[in-house]
């Protein structure tokens, strides 16, 4: 069983930076970044494996960088160069080694332009 406990998130003006953070249980195969936006199905931002391989959406790709942070069971998400359509509600997600998936409980960023 794999348990997610975000942190983070918040109001910022637009081209400002925000870190996101995700500490987990249970020793996760391979964690990501969603965001779902009002109105909007949700989307995947940011993928990272085991091996410290990470995948970005083209939308984040130079702007957001994920990483884990092995001795503090941590994922983090830093943003940067932010944009009012970065505003969403922002998921840790994770998958163990039977693939269950797990869902954080979500965050809220807004991006003031």
């Amino acid at each position: 069983q794999v348990q997610l406990v975000e942190s983070g998130g918040g109001l910022v003006q637009a081209g400002g930076s925000l870190r996101l953070s995700c500490a987990d249980s249970g020793n996760p195969l391979s964690w990501a970044w969603y965001r779902q936006a009002p109105g909007k199905q949700r989307e995947w931002v940011a993928s990272i494996n085991r091996a410290g391989v990470s995948t970005y959406a083209s939308s984040v790709k130079g702007r957001f960088t994920i990483s884990r942070d092995n001795t503090i069971n941590t994922l983090n998400l830093q943003m940067g160069s932010l944009k009012p359509e970065d505003t969403a509600v922002y998921y840790c997600y994770a998958q163990d080694f039977r693939l269950r998936a797990y869902w954080g409980q979500g965050t809220q960023v807004t991006v003031s332009s």
